[in-house]
């Protein structure tokens, strides 16, 4: 449940980037950049790769193992601890880096260690017994 939740809140606020980019980019943590069609663009792009990693979460979800979901879920993590330098070396604001980029980051890795350490738990488990 925490890992579609997860997924789902990536994917809504990459549409927010889709749809209004500048109203969402507040919160990112940087001071907004110009108002023109260009960063409107650039700023898709951010949506567009929040949506594609939500979607990956679920996707695998669907058709993988929970093993696999939560070593999807370290791998993205990194996209939020990429945000969260990102705003830090810009100068941007140092609260909503940690809170937002890093708390972000802190759950997937929290929530990937618990779904792979929950899969190899079970899986030992049935080993024993069935020895």
């Amino acid at each position: 449940m925490q890992t579609a939740l997860i997924a789902v809140g990536i994917i809504v606020i990459g549409c927010f980037y889709l749809v209004s980019p500048q109203r969402i980019l507040g919160t990112f943590g940087l001071k907004p950049p110009a108002t023109d069609a260009d960063t409107r663009a650039w700023l898709r792009r951010k949506g567009i790769r929040d949506v594609v990693a939500g979607l990956v979460v679920l996707a695998m979800m669907l058709t993988a193992d929970w093993r696999l979901v939560g070593i999807a879920l370290l791998v993205e993590a990194v996209i939020p601890l990429g945000d969260m330098s990102i705003i830090l070396g810009s100068g941007g604001s140092r609260s909503r880096a940690f809170s937002i980029h890093g708390v972000t980051c802190a759950v997937m890795l929290v929530v990937g260690i618990w779904l792979i350490h929950a899969i190899l738990s079970v899986t030992t488990v049935r080993k024993e017994e069935g020895q």
